[in-house]
């Protein structure tokens, strides 16, 4: 174990839980309370003035997600600290916002203190023992993020392989049109329209126009569209 105590900075807006936090710290011989925060901006102020090793940082002080952004104040002067939040939200927003600030760990209030303890330990060595839920969130999100690339760059390269006369009955599907509809724009046999969609369907590998129009519509690439038609 260290001989030098891990310096903390306890941040809650409530006093009551701030002493809590402070006490449940403050009884172990490694770990010293450096400071006390009502805020994320007093805690700026106090690593500006004496410096800690980890802050433990609610996340809603002053204001809601408070913690969080003055959480990427300190860390931008700060790199080396070690930030761990505490908060009583489980919501998939609130956690993939906390950790795009550069913050370690994710503790909710009501774990047990020798857990929230522990959590503050393995911050300061560079480890996270986060929740399992919480974990699975985040890779479930990662995962999301890897295959909307994987399926953006596949459908990029579909669509500038695409005719000029597919990008349109495309671009009217998207808008709304009706099979009929796009057959009288473009003055042409239903028959004819109904052939050309399905050579689209077999490029996307999809059995349904709708499931095209759904992915343009997730993966927000109509812009491409307009881009390669020429269209203003």
């Amino acid at each position: 174990m260290n001989t030098v105590p891990i310096q903390v900075i306890v941040a809650e807006d409530l006093d009551i839980l701030r002493e809590h936090f402070c006490s449940i710290l403050s009884i172990h011989k490694d770990i010293q309370i450096a400071g006390k925060a009502a805020s994320g901006k007093q805690a700026l102020q106090l690593m500006r003035t004496i410096g800690a090793d980890v802050l433990l940082m609610d996340i809603e002080m002053d204001a809601k997600h408070d913690g969080i952004i003055y959480a990427q104040h300190i860390l931008e002067e700060f790199p080396h600290a070690r930030i761990v939040f505490l908060t009583v939200h489980e919501d998939d927003e609130t956690i993939f916002s906390a950790f795009e600030t550069g913050a370690v760990d994710y503790v909710l209030k009501t774990r047990p203190d020798q857990e929230i303890v522990q959590r503050v330990r393995s911050a300061h060595e560079g480890m996270s023992q986060m929740h399992p839920e919480i974990t699975s969130k985040i890779k479930n999100e990662f995962t999301r993020i890897r295959k909307n690339q994987e399926n953006l760059f596949q459908a990029t390269m579909i669509l500038s392989q695409l005719t000029p006369s597919e990008l349109e009955i495309i671009h009217l599907l998207y808008s709304g049109y009706k099979t009929s509809e796009i057959a009288k724009q473009r003055q042409v046999e239903i028959s004819t329209i109904k052939s050309q969609i399905n050579v689209i369907l077999k490029k996307f590998q999809k059995k349904r126009s709708k499931e095209v129009i759904s992915l343009l519509r997730e993966l927000n690439i109509i812009h491409l569209i307009h881009k390669v038609r020429g269209a203003p």
